[in-house]
């Protein structure tokens, strides 16, 4: 009955990672063979060269998704965690012995995590875009309406997100599965047409294309890198759904549905090269062109809202790793912690993809745009997995090496092709990336200058507190919580409450909360609790990356710790510092006064700590960095 059970529970993830995991690459058939034999190519459209570049896309399927990601990669995991700032951590804790190497190691898993906003922008308009695209083939007289009902489509997406994904979540799944059937069928019905297309399977032919391509190779692989868009997701989801489920997706329909998919694009233009015009839903007969031009834009729509959710699911963690400062996070679910709702990010979002989609006004132009920070990231995450290979597992470096120089290597070639359209559109996500990670490499330089500088003004916190219970200061009821970032010195909170107040509680707690570079830290490790002085200790609590801070729920555990608290007699004193720029060490002038406006702009500690709002007194200071 167990194994019975196992095997639904792996079912189900299987499911739901056909729905989530593979949204964006299971869409790239929309655009990808019309932007290979684009007259931006100038790839000829004969038997031949139809046959090398679909080997190109089915080789490059098997040895980038399948041998990088699905048998190498995945096998990183963080505690069951995946992605970009999983990878980050890994490599660093594991390679990082010297602090410039574990320096450089962060900001190089930074800028991968920066870059994946670029590509948040680009998936949702160039999916939503070449899906909508499907009605001028159903008539040419309805191009006109291409370009709003995408803009109505996109916005709708972006409002429905407060809501939440729970309920239209569940149908995620079985919408994908259609959409690869169809795929998969559409695909195979033209090869019975056409099996000479099969030839492609030969990865002979993928090698004498890009040879006989000379110095072109790199423009034909900048289109072609079109089909591989979307395999980061193989790995950020991986602690959503688990490795197997991921692997059995792939292996299982994925991968046979895209082959087939463009093997029969392939064989379609060999017979009928007018259809380069929108070979994709050419696959289709007329009648059935309008139900699928609805199916497309359901999955582009599905896919595009993994993307968006993961942009929450990146922003929450860089928060938590003290890369951006805190922001409105509300939860849509009562019972899924992972499901949460971000306005600032989802708004900034919407901006982002309607400037795209208006800018370029079409698949083709967003194709130029598509790519280079994808590539990028994916070069990114070779480099910290041979870190994490070398050092983390322990291999020989001739093995780590050889484990990840012929991926480095492929990716390389994938970033410099993708770097030459770099003009024609490819600057719009590699800006975005790069502006993203000035954000946040000045939020955690900030964060440490002004940590430096409350230690350097504030008096040490032992012997103060020492020497209020030697003053008999007088005592209330209560306790009083004292949140710090520096759990050494003095809280500026703790100064002005006896300023002002001239008392002290008879419990005082020095709290400081630590996020880790793991994914989660399990409730047994969450506190720890240090007396310091007679009506006083320290706590502090521990979480990870993944886990959601719950303050009052933590000092619940400190009972465990020989100190029982009533968390209705609990009073919350916080610091709110208003940062001043200066002139001297430190930052730029321009990123100091940045670093400030993001300070003053961070959401509130109270939501973001889930503390209780009517127990919550916050005290300002003036810290100068």
């Amino acid at each position: 009955m167990r194994k019975f059970s196992d095997k639904q529970g792996v079912a189900a993830l299987t499911l739901g990672a056909i729905g989530v995991v593979y949204g964006d690459i299971g869409t790239s058939p929309l655009y990808t063979m019309k932007e290979i034999f684009g007259p931006a190519t100038g790839i000829p459209l004969d038997a031949a060269h139809l046959i090398g570049a679909v080997s190109v896309i089915f080789w490059g399927l098997m040895m980038i998704v399948t041998l990088k990601y699905v048998v190498l990669i995945l096998r990183a995991s963080n505690r069951g965690e995946g992605g970009i700032m999983a990878l980050t951590a890994l490599a660093a804790h594991a390679a990082g012995k010297t602090p410039g190497r574990r320096t450089a190691l962060l900001l190089t898993g930074v800028l991968g995590a920066a870059l994946f906003y670029g590509d948040s922008v680009i998936t949702p308009a160039i999916s939503v875009l070449s899906a909508v695209e499907g009605l001028e083939v159903v008539a040419p007289r309805l191009k006109a309406y291409v370009l709003p009902i995408s803009i109505a489509v996109l916005v709708g997406l972006f409002v429905v997100q407060r809501h939440g994904t729970g309920v239209v979540g569940k149908l995620f799944g079985p919408v994908i599965v259609l959409w690869f059937g169809v795929l998969a069928v559409t695909g195979v019905l033209q090869i019975m047409q056409q099996p000479a297309i099969l030839a492609a399977l030969n990865p002979w032919n993928a090698l004498a294309f890009l040879h006989a391509q000379g110095w072109h190779l790199f423009v034909a692989i900048g289109a072609i890198v079109l089909a591989f868009t979307g395999v980061e997701a193989l790995y950020a989801d991986m602690g959503h759904f688990g490795k197997r489920p991921i692997q059995l997706a792939w292996m299982g329909l994925v991968l046979p549905a895209l082959a087939l998919n463009y093997m029969g694009q392939g064989a379609l233009l060999m017979r009928d090269p007018s259809a380069l015009e929108n070979p994709f839903y050419r696959l289709f007969p007329q009648a059935w062109l309008v139900p699928a031009v609805m199916l497309a834009t359901c999955a582009t729509v599905i896919a595009s809202q993994a993307v968006i959710s993961g942009a929450y699911s990146m922003t929450r963690q860089a928060i938590q790793l003290g890369l951006l400062p805190r922001m409105q996070v509300h939860y849509t679910s009562a019972r899924e912690a992972g499901q949460i709702y971000m306005p600032q990010v989802n708004w900034i979002l919407l901006v982002a993809v309607l400037l795209a989609v208006l800018g370029f006004g079409s698949s083709s132009a967003l194709a130029a745009a598509y790519g280079i920070a994808v590539t990028m990231t994916m070069l990114i995450t070779t480099v910290l997995t041979f870190f994490v290979v070398r050092h983390g597992w322990g291999y020989p470096l001739p093995l780590a090496l050889a484990a990840t120089g012929v991926f480095l290597a492929l990716d390389g070639v994938l970033v410099v092709a993708c770097s030459l359209k770099f003009w024609q559109g490819g600057w719009f996500p590699l800006v975005l990336g790069v502006a993203i990670f000035i954000l946040m490499a000045t939020w955690k330089r900030g964060r440490e200058l002004l940590i430096e500088s409350i230690r350097n003004d504030d008096p040490e916190l032992l012997p103060f507190i020492t020497g209020l219970v030697k003053d008999n200061i007088h005592q209330i009821p209560r306790t009083a919580v004292y949140a710090v970032a520096n759990p050494d010195t003095v809280p500026q909170a703790l100064l002005h409450n006896l300023k002002h107040n001239q008392v002290i509680h008879e419990r005082n707690l020095i709290l400081t909360v630590v996020f880790h570079e793991v994914p989660w830290i399990p409730f047994e490790q969450r506190v720890q609790v240090t007396p310091l002085a007679p009506g006083f200790w320290r706590v502090v609590v521990n979480y990870g990356f993944k886990n959601t801070p719950d303050i009052p729920q933590a000092l619940e555990l400190c009972r465990g710790q020989g100190l029982a608290l009533n968390l209705f007699e609990i009073s919350y004193f916080l610091s709110r510092e208003t940062v001043v720029p200066t002139p001297g060490a430190g930052m730029a002038h321009w990123r100091e006064a940045l670093f400030a406006a993001m300070s003053r702009n961070a959401g509130s500690v109270v939501g973001f700590m889930r503390l209780p709002n009517n127990c919550v007194i916050e005290l300002g200071t003036r810290v100068q960095i």
